[in-house]
């Protein structure tokens, strides 16, 4: 049996235990990265192995991608050693090169948070409110397109998060074509939770009483908008009030970092974002930004005068 018929079976017995989307996720990898360089192969060594995650970095893939393109290789290399229909050999001594760029957080800046939160108060549409409370709660674009009415409580003063909308692509009998779903959340902890603000109370209270639960915050109808079609409307909007051309993912980076720069602790951070564990959050969020590094010098200095 080559590595493409090994695949073939591996993709038919997983997509029993996955979320679809997760599938998705595989299939892609598999079609894009590991048919075109193993499908034939009826045996593949961790030598070749190791030169072909070489390739794929110096081709300008990430270090994480090139991780999970290694994930789902393992997982169906160990499919086909457990089946008896294909030679494993490990793969524990793969090495990464370091990743020359150290990218930067995208984050608004307070001055910036401030400009945006003001346009969307004095201008409510209710494409500007989803990007309110974006900024307001740090959900993720698919949560926030998947928002019902019914999932605002406002005698308890929370949003609660349940549920996401996405597109994904399915690939049957070689052809591919894309599918929006709605699922549950990223993971079990994304189901969550999120105390409104004061200002969004303020905004939302009146509405409640004219909308109807079923529909849909961003849209205000029974069908919702999907992320992406979202995402053409806040980069605009960023762009007409000349605030950076920063993903929409931005905007929780950005809530994440106001929370900690206002000494929330971190588990508290985490649960706000659906994390699945504190150590996401501390990796990705406890590097000082220049605001607070020109904080910390600033204090320094008080402390000599």
């Amino acid at each position: 049996m080559n590595f493409r018929e090994l695949a073939s079976k591996w993709v038919e017995y997983k997509q029993m235990f996955v979320k679809r989307s997760s599938m998705s996720a595989y299939q892609l990898l598999i079609e894009n990265h590991l048919l075109p360089r193993f499908g034939n192969e009826e045996e593949i060594p961790e030598n070749a192995v190791q030169d072909f995650v070489l390739q794929k970095m110096k081709e300008g893939l990430s270090r994480k991608t090139a991780g999970d393109i290694l994930i789902v290789l393992k997982m169906i290399l160990k499919f086909g050693q457990k089946q008896n229909i294909f030679n494993y050999q490990t793969l524990d001594d793969i090495v990464f090169p370091a990743e020359n760029v150290n990218k930067q957080l995208e984050v608004l800046t307070v001055a910036q948070t401030n400009t945006l939160i003001a346009y969307l108060r004095d201008n409510f549409t209710f494409r500007n409110l989803g990007i309110l409370i974006a900024v307001s709660t740090g959900v993720r674009i698919g949560e926030l397109c998947a928002l019902q009415w019914s999932d605002v409580d406002m005698e308890r003063g929370v949003l609660t998060v349940q549920k996401t909308i996405q597109r994904i692509y399915i690939i049957e009998g070689g052809r591919r074509r894309t599918e929006v779903i709605m699922d549950d959340p990223k993971t079990s902890s994304s189901n969550r939770e999120v105390p409104l603000s004061p200002d969004l109370i303020k905004i939302l209270k009146p509405l409640m009483k004219i909308v109807k639960s079923d529909n849909y915050l961003l849209t205000n109808d029974d069908k919702p908008t999907e992320p992406e079609t979202f995402r053409i409307y806040y980069r605009k909007l960023m762009a007409k009030l000349g605030l950076p051309r920063m993903k929409f993912h931005g905007l929780r980076h950005s809530f994440a970092t106001r929370c900690i720069n206002a000494n929330v602790d971190i588990k508290t951070v985490s649960v706000l974002l659906g994390h699945s564990n504190v150590s996401t959050t501390l990796n990705v969020y406890t590097h000082p930004d220049l605001e607070q590094k020109k904080s910390a010098i600033h204090k320094m200095f008080k402390t000599l005068k």
